[in-house]
This record gives C-alpha cells, structure tokens and sequence, in this order.
C-alpha cells in the first residue's frame, strides 16, 4: 500500500478505557472546529479580520447490534446518577493487512446519550443500539 491510497472505512477498532466490549458497526461525527471571532479596527477601511476563537470537539456516535452486555448502559448511567464517569478512548483505522494505519485519541469522554433499538415484529434484521458520546478533546496520534 502506497502512502497515498485511501484506507478503507470498515477496518478499524474502538477501545475504550475499562470497557472490554467495544465492537462497533459505525463510528461517526468525530471532528474539530474553531469558533471565528471577527473584528474590525476604527481606522481601517470596511474589513473584517478573522481570529481562531474557541475550539469545539463534536459528539461521536456509535452504533452496533444490541447485546445482554450492559457495560455502555452502567457507563451512562454514572451520568444519569449525577456521578460522570469519564474515560478516554481511541479509535484506529486499520490498512488492508489489519495493521494500524491512523489512530484518533479522545480524552474526557462520556455517554451523552444511548437510543434503544427500534423493534419490529415483522423485520429479520439485527437489533441496532445507538450510542453518543462527548469529548473534550481529539488527537491524532503520532
């Protein structure tokens, strides 16, 4: 694999701290914004400047076949009792030979919300739970 070929989308691993089931289906919404704070002094000509202002992190959401495992709902529900757990976790994307190519570290993250899955007498599908989670903080490893 050259360093300028794409990696896929569907090799890849979620770890969380303290969490030993973590097989997921989809991850999405990691990214990083900044704020812009625009400005302009009494004696320029009609010109806005442009700063960086405050970085935001957006929520990840996770999604995967319901099991009996209860690990991500005793996770959440530290939030719900009023006692935050957090953890920090990371994902890698894997190249073809499932060796790690990129890795994403999230700090200070906990469960903001969890969707149950939709049922339906009539459907021969597997039961998806929904999982978003809050971060403080996104890195790419070295």
């Amino acid at each position: 694999m050259r360093d300028n070929d794409p990696l896929s989308q569907f090799n890849f691993i979620l770890q969380i701290d303290g969490l030993d089931s973590a097989g997921f289906t989809e991850v999405g919404g990691m990214n990083t914004e900044s704020d812009i704070i625009e400005y302009r002094e009494g004696n320029e000509l009609a010109t806005m400047r442009k700063l960086p202002g405050l970085v935001k992190y957006g929520n990840v959401t996770l999604k995967r076949g319901q099991t009996i495992n209860r690990d991500l709902w005793n996770w959440r529900k530290t939030t719900l009792d009023g006692t935050t757990e957090r953890k920090n976790c990371s994902i890698t994307l894997l190249d073809e030979a499932r060796q790690p190519a990129v890795r994403w570290n999230l700090y200070e993250v906990f469960v903001k919300k969890m969707e149950f899955p939709a049922m339906k007498s009539s459907a021969n599908e597997a039961a998806i739970e929904t999982v978003e989670l809050v971060c403080e903080r996104v890195e790419m490893a070295e």
